[in-house]
C-alpha cells in the first residue's frame, strides 16, 4: 500500500563528460540527492545526500566541474544496492509516492537497476515535478529546474548540480505546486457528481 502522507523528492547526479564517455564507461549515478516532503503542510524535510561508487565509469574534471563532487568522494561511498537499500530502509521509498525534475532520474534507476540485477527501490507512483511546473504556469516548453525556480520566484538554496540541494529547491517547488489545492476547500457536489 502507498502511502500518501509525504512524496520523496529525489535529485540523482551521475558521471558525465563534456563529450562522449571514454570506451567502456557508461553515465552512473554518483549521488542520490534526497529531501521528503509533508504533503499536508508543505514543510520540506532535512535533505540528504547518499554518495555511490561507481563502477562502470569514473569522476571527470569536466563533473567535478559540474557537480563538485570529486573522484575521491565518490569512492568513499556506498554501492548502488547498498543506496538502493537504504532508501527502502530509511526512506520507505518503495511505500511512498516519489517525485523528481522530469524523467531523468526515473529512467537512471530503471536502467542501473536492470544493469546491476538490483530490485527497483521505489513504489510505482512518480510525480515528474518538470511537467507539472509546466502545465501549472501553463508555458510553451519545458525548462531547466534553475529557470523554473526564477519563473517561480525563488532563490537556489545550495549548489545546484548536487543532489541534495537540488532535491530540496525541487521539494520547494512542488510544495508551491499543490498548497492551491492543499487549501482550496472540496466541493462535495462536484466530487460527488464526478
Amino acid at each position: 500500500m502507498i502511502s500518501l502522507d509525504q512524496v520523496l523528492v529525489v535529485d540523482v547526479e551521475s558521471t558525465c563528460w563534456e563529450g562522449s564517455p571514454p570506451p567502456g564507461q557508461i553515465s552512473e549515478i554518483i549521488e542520490i540527492g534526497l529531501c521528503p516532503l509533508e504533503v499536508s503542510t508543505g514543510v520540506r524535510g532535512e535533505r540528504r545526500s547518499v554518495l555511490v561508487r561507481p563502477s562502470r565509469s569514473s569522476v571527470s574534471a569536466f563533473c567535478t566541474r559540474l557537480t563538485t563532487l570529486t573522484a575521491e568522494q565518490v569512492a568513499d561511498g556506498v554501492t548502488f544496492a547498498e543506496a538502493c537499500a537504504l532508501l527502502r530502509k530509511e526512506f520507505r521509498s518503495d511505500r511512498r509516492v516519489w517525485a523528481s525534475y522530469g524523467d531523468y532520474d526515473r529512467k537512471m534507476f530503471e536502467r542501473q537497476c536492470a544493469a546491476f540485477g538490483v530490485g527497483y527501490p521505489f513504489g510505482p507512483r512518480h510525480v515528474n515535478v518538470k511537467t507539472l511546473f509546466v502545465l501549472s504556469h501553463a508555458l510553451k516548453r519545458e525548462v531547466g529546474m534553475a529557470e523554473a525556480m526564477r519563473i517561480a520566484g525563488r532563490k537556489l538554496d545550495g549548489t545546484h548540480h548536487r543532489g541534495h540541494d537540488d532535491a530540496y529547491n525541487i521539494a520547494g517547488l512542488l510544495a508551491e505546486l499543490i498548497s492551491p489545492v492543499r487549501r482550496t476547500p472540496v466541493d462535495a457536489d462536484r466530487a460527488d457528481a464526478g
